[in-house]
């Protein structure tokens, strides 16, 4: 355990070092040409995600992710701009998005990881989208051009990372073996069944989500997506339900203790990446420790932004409640795995997620 504690916490430093570079960039960015905010949430937030995903990768998957990544970065703030004024339409396109990045897996290991590229962005839409942005930094969303930009940073930040820490740190990274593809028998094929469940809970957290929870429903759709995301089975689905919706109690009274301890400013930014640090140190022992982190490394942000983050945490509680019951609801009543058979689905390179 003390072995795996250390190679986690090596892991953990090299994807922060990574965000920050990135982050550092987007920053200057954002002060040489009078961005806005998001810039550097779409930074963090996709930073975060490619490393997981890039740590493996040669050459030509990485020269893939050059090319997907920008370009539905971009498109990420079309879709954006498009929920918020038609939020039907734009949540009908979200949601046929994500199911086709899961129905492709059908195609084998290479299509599982475009779909999984094509789909970080559309996490990254969900954790701090404009309405929860104060209004000097939604007055101006960043263009298609920066964001694409934004992705390119994140994509470089990562691979030089990676490739310094393979170079110089006591450890490189060791590519997983490729499990060998097993013709499923079950009808329709686990890709299908796994792009019409998520399909089904994500349509379900737009709805439930706005009438609810009015401009605060990305929390619900982010969690559907979460407990769904790799769903290898009923049981799989209520396990993460139940490990997100425990990682965010804790997180809260975390975000509630530093609430009251004063933290603001540029101390809450710096707090908010050691929080971050933490958890992904210890995401690879349980998906709790990495709820508990975002959701206090969230309420930080929220606080930087001007936003009473304490007042809103309980309301976020909800919505993620709401989120892993809709998931937990399509995975065990749309066309369920049958038990005994959830090893048939294909292997899954899954995000970081939020």
């Amino acid at each position: 355990m003390t072995a795996k504690l250390i190679r986690n916490a090596y892991e953990a430093v090299l994807t922060m070092t990574a965000v920050l570079l990135c982050w550092a960039a987007a920053l200057g960015l954002e002060g040489t040409f009078g961005l806005h905010t998001d810039v550097l949430v779409l930074a963090v937030c996709l930073t975060l995600t490619l490393s997981a995903t890039q740590r493996t990768a040669d050459t030509r998957r990485r020269l893939v992710s050059l090319v997907l990544v920008p370009a539905t970065a971009g498109a990420s703030i079309f879709l954006g701009r498009l929920i918020a004024s038609h939020y039907a339409a734009g949540a009908a396109v979200y949601t046929l998005w994500m199911a086709l990045a899961i129905w492709i897996r059908r195609y084998g290991l290479t299509a599982t990881r475009v779909g999984t590229l094509l789909a970080l962005p559309l996490v990254a839409l969900l954790v701090v989208p404009g309405p929860a942005l104060p209004p000097e930094a939604q007055s101006g969303l960043v263009t298609w051009g920066w964001s694409a930009l934004t992705g390119a940073l994140a994509c470089g930040s990562v691979w030089l990372v990676q490739a310094l820490g393979d170079r110089f740190g006591p450890w490189r990274a060791e590519p997983a073996p490729e499990p060998p593809r097993r013709p499923s028998r079950l009808h329709p094929r686990p890709s299908t069944r796994m792009a019409l469940q998520m399909a089904a809970g994500i349509a379900a957290a737009f709805t439930l989500g706005t009438l609810l929870f009015d401009h605060h429903w990305p929390w619900v759709v982010l969690t559907a997506y979460v407990a769904a995301s790799g769903n290898r089975g009923r049981n799989d689905v209520l396990r993460k339900g139940i490990e997100r919706l425990a990682g965010a109690c804790a997180g809260t009274l975390l975000a509630v203790a530093v609430a009251a301890a004063g933290v603001t400013g540029h101390t809450s930014v710096a707090l908010m990446f050691a929080v971050l640090t933490v958890a992904l140190w210890l995401r690879p022992l349980n998906y709790a420790y990495w709820a508990a982190g975002m959701t206090c490394a969230l309420s930080l942000l929220l606080g930087y932004f001007g936003q009473d983050a304490q007042s809103l945490l309980p309301t976020r509680l909800e919505g993620i409640a709401v989120g892993a019951a809709l998931s937990v609801a399509s995975a065990w009543w749309l066309l369920p795995v049958p038990r005994g058979r959830t090893r048939a689905a294909p292997a899954v390179v899954r995000p970081s997620e939020g």
